[in-house]
């Protein structure tokens, strides 16, 4: 009799190899099979459209239980599940089957739900303003986060800012987003809700997380086309070459 070794079948959302070359960080997320992967999104998006945090940023038990984090190994695979595998990113959104062995989990098979991209800078400096300006609103209400969406210069929504304030004492948002300690996920899923804009699955998202270095706000920026214009234009400002540190 050969023992069978449990399996774990879930749509996950790739964070990249922050702890080791050989492993690619998945944070499971809680889908209900339509390309939407958590949290409460708004009904529409539009210039009024703010986020109450409650999703990440707050611990709460729930989101505890359904985006938690695990390590699963790279290495030792063969033909076109390497291939996958090795294509795989920070930002990917992806249907995979793990395997437990011996209680460490390796890829059975997967699938890409969305190619989104996660692109995380430290030390950024010239934020745009748009980020200011919500943060300003966040002052004024005395709230610890706001968020508005963008527009391009045909008045087309673009995309959704939102910005957190830089937490006291040992929490550092910056690393929990990047671990998937604090899930990015709810973010992302607020788009597919409006009816302007393609799902996820359809039209892959860019999501840059920055650390101004001389402001007291993180941004997340969750760019409604991975290879548009503007996400262009992010990579150029706070990407390789800018002076911030890539994480």
């Amino acid at each position: 009799m050969t023992d069978t070794q449990p399996t774990t079948t879930g749509r996950y959302r790739v964070l990249g190899r922050p702890r080791e070359p050989s492993e690619l960080l998945l944070v499971s997320v809680a889908g209900d099979g339509s390309g939407s992967d958590g949290g409460s999104p708004p009904t529409e998006v539009d210039g009024n459209d703010t986020a109450d945090g409650n999703d990440t940023a707050d611990g709460d038990d729930t989101a505890d239980e359904a985006f938690a984090p695990v390590y699963v190994d790279t290495t030792g695979y063969d033909g076109a599940l390497a291939a996958a595998v090795e294509g795989l990113h920070a930002g990917t959104l992806v249907d995979a089957t793990l395997s437990w062995r011996d209680g460490d989990p390796v890829f059975e098979s997967v699938d890409v739900v969305a190619d989104t991209v996660f692109e995380f800078s430290d030390g950024v400096t010239g934020i745009f303003e748009a980020a200011k300006n919500a943060w300003m609103v966040a002052e004024a209400d005395n709230e610890g986060m706001n968020a508005r969406v963008t527009r391009s210069t045909d008045g087309e929504p673009n995309g959704a800012v939102y910005v957190f304030a830089k937490q006291s004492g040992a929490r550092d948002l910056f690393s929990e987003f990047r671990t998937g300690v604090t899930p990015l996920s709810p973010l992302v899923s607020r788009v597919d809700a409006a009816e302007s804009i393609p799902p996820e699955a359809d039209q892959p998202r860019a999501v840059f997380v920055l650390r101004p270095a001389d402001e007291p706000f993180l941004v997340v920026y969750v760019v409604f086309r991975r290879d548009g214009m503007l996400a262009e234009t992010m990579r150029t400002t706070y990407g390789e070459g800018s002076g911030a540190e890539l994480g």
